[in-house]
């Protein structure tokens, strides 16, 4: 069975997309722990980040990077957090999280909560930076 990301980037799943190419796509969390945190993954289903193959994980750092600096430029923060847990969902996926100090990368506390039209205007600044 696809997992939940598998299916998200299918477009069996609807999510606030933010970039996409050919081997990896990003969208907002929708349970963020602040305003802008995102996931990026690869499209090629694997569980866990360091079973990607050399290329594939340096690419999608790569691709990381410019969908952090496009929220940085939206969204007002000291810099943008990266976490790899890779509990809630068996597909690879890092965490981009503006932060501005290390309570904000607390994956503990309450989440924030937007309405489906704040994540829509937000994605749509993100992907317009």
């Amino acid at each position: 069975m696809a997992s939940l990301f598998t299916r998200i980037i299918n477009g069996e799943i609807p999510c606030h997309k933010l970039a996409e190419d050919d081997r990896y796509f990003a969208f907002l969390d929708i349970s963020p722990l602040r305003e802008g945190h995102a996931l990026v993954v690869p499209k090629r289903e694997v569980d866990h980040l360091f079973d990607l193959e050399g290329d594939e994980l340096a690419g999608i750092l790569a691709f990381a990077k410019e969908v952090a600096r496009r929220i940085r430029t939206v969204v007002p923060c000291t810099r943008i957090g990266i976490s790899v847990i890779g509990l809630e969902v068996p597909h690879a996926h890092i965490h981009l999280v503006p932060i501005d100090d290390m309570g904000d990368m607390d994956f503990t506390r309450p989440r924030a909560k937007f309405t489906n039209e704040e994540f829509a205007a937000l994605a749509e600044r993100i992907r317009n930076a």
